[in-house]
């Protein structure tokens, strides 16, 4: 069984680096990275290899994640509003669910805006109406 695990994993990187190749204009390697909280809003992440990241609770709105790489990246309370999500890879619902967006996000084809983010976003627009 751990030898499949290894052969798997290494045809998933391969396939990243071959997605992300002729996207990275610099190596943009945060694997595992601890970005706990981090403010990432607005950032150019595109083709950036977030595998493994812990993003729980950052900032990511507006952010640029086009192929970039996100395979097991811990989205928990992560704010992806308005954030283009649309090309990126290994990109899985459970992870969009556990994160908070609304209609501007930007998701690829396959996946589906959570629930959450449209009643968030009616009851955001409720409070500013007060």
């Amino acid at each position: 069984m751990a030898a499949l695990r290894h052969n798997i994993n290494a045809l998933l990187l391969r396939t990243s680096e071959l997605v992300r190749a002729d996207v990275r204009r610099q190596k943009m390697d945060r694997r595992g990275a601890d970005l706990i909280g981090a403010n990432l809003k607005g950032a150019d992440l595109r083709g950036a290899n977030l595998r493994g990241a812990y993003l729980i609770g950052a900032d990511l709105s507006g952010a640029n994640l086009r192929r970039a790489d996100l395979i097991g990246a811990d989205f928990r309370d992560a704010d992806l509003t308005g954030a283009d999500l649309t090309d990126s890879i290994f990109l899985v619902q459970s992870q969009l669910d556990a994160a908070k967006g609304d209609i501007n996000t930007k998701l690829p084809p396959l996946l589906t805006r959570p629930t959450q983010w449209l009643s968030n976003a009616r009851s955001r627009a409720g409070c500013r109406r007060r």
